[in-house]
């Protein structure tokens, strides 16, 4: 991770306006402070989606038509569970494996306790690795739900995400089923906050990029000279994150041999929130050979659960 860590921080901080990508917010730290953000009152993507489970739990599983023999529940990006546990709950008396896959170790290792400890019986095969690597690691002939929760995909352009779907569609066989947990489209007084939450967790969790380039790369980034900065155009119906210069400044990467400039109001751009509905979903799912069967939503219409099926190949 660190090699290809240098090399997008290198690339991204050459590149005008500047970025790094918001995969490297998860380290153990970026992690755990994540699932504080989740916490917060304004995230109300995670009771959202909590909703829809407490619900329709019952009616997600027979969308998904599962067979009566074994089968794997692969979660992508499972981090703390809270939510799956909801279907694992419904689930409990079938014959199948969890098998959640996380780039955290530790997320990884505090999930397996906590199943081990509300399911002793359940069969649960964690994955440290990336999604496609551990997906590749799988029995090919297996039958696959995957779970794919709390909006990651709106991490990705359009174009990127119609790119992982399509990769994602060709690891998996005819029949099995993707549950895509995504953000709708709202109002900018419900969007924004979340990423913006009085606590300060979100700053934290942005600028903790900064901590990592410190530690890993040798850098010597002074975060009082920095801030996050959200915006959210719901015309667009896509949330940003960057982490902005408080003055003109300068910061050396050791491990780089490189000293990057920055411009008082200059921005690191960290992160995309897309947000979606039915039509923008239908065109990213354009020629990456899954179908969307049927859709789940919450009380206030804030989020939905998408389920796609993987077609027969022409």
């Amino acid at each position: 991770m660190t090699n290809s860590f240098a090399r997008e921080v290198e690339e991204g901080l050459c590149s005008q306006p500047k970025r790094i990508s918001s995969r490297f917010f998860y380290d153990d730290h970026g992690s755990d402070l994540f699932v504080q953000i989740t916490q917060t009152p304004e995230y109300y993507l995670t009771n959202s989606e909590r909703e829809i489970f407490e619900t329709q739990a019952r009616d997600i599983i027979k969308a998904f038509q599962l067979p009566e023999s074994s089968f794997d529940l692969v979660e992508l990006g499972a981090g703390d569970g809270s939510k799956t546990f909801l279907l694992l709950e419904v689930l409990r008396e079938r014959n199948f494996c969890y098998v959640p896959i996380d780039i955290s170790l530790d997320a990884l290792q505090k999930l397996s306790e906590s199943v081990k400890s509300k399911f002793p019986n359940l069969r649960i095969d964690p994955i440290h690795a990336e999604y496609f690597d551990a997906l590749k690691r799988l029995p090919q002939e297996s039958r696959k739900a995957v779970l794919f929760l709390g909006s990651n995909l709106g991490n990705l352009s359009d174009e990127r995400a119609n790119e992982f779907l399509s990769a994602l569609g060709s690891l998996l066989q005819e029949g099995d089923s993707i549950l895509l947990g995504l953000d709708l489209i709202k109002s900018e007084a419900i969007v924004l906050p979340a990423y913006n939450d009085a606590q300060g967790i979100t700053k934290a969790f942005n600028l903790n990029l900064l901590t990592r380039i410190n530690r890993e790369l040798g850098g010597n980034f002074n975060l009082y000279n920095w801030d996050h900065l959200p915006e959210y155009s719901q015309k667009e119906g896509i949330a940003r994150s960057s982490l902005v210069s408080l003055q003109n400044q300068t910061a050396e990467i050791k491990d780089l041999n490189r000293t990057f400039e920055f411009l008082k109001g200059e921005k690191i751009h960290t992160e995309i929130s897309r947000k979606y509905n039915r039509e923008i979903l239908q065109k990213i799912l354009s020629g990456t050979g899954l179908v969307m069967e049927s859709v789940f939503t919450d009380s206030r219409q804030y989020f939905a659960n998408f389920l796609l099926r993987k077609q027969a190949e022409v």
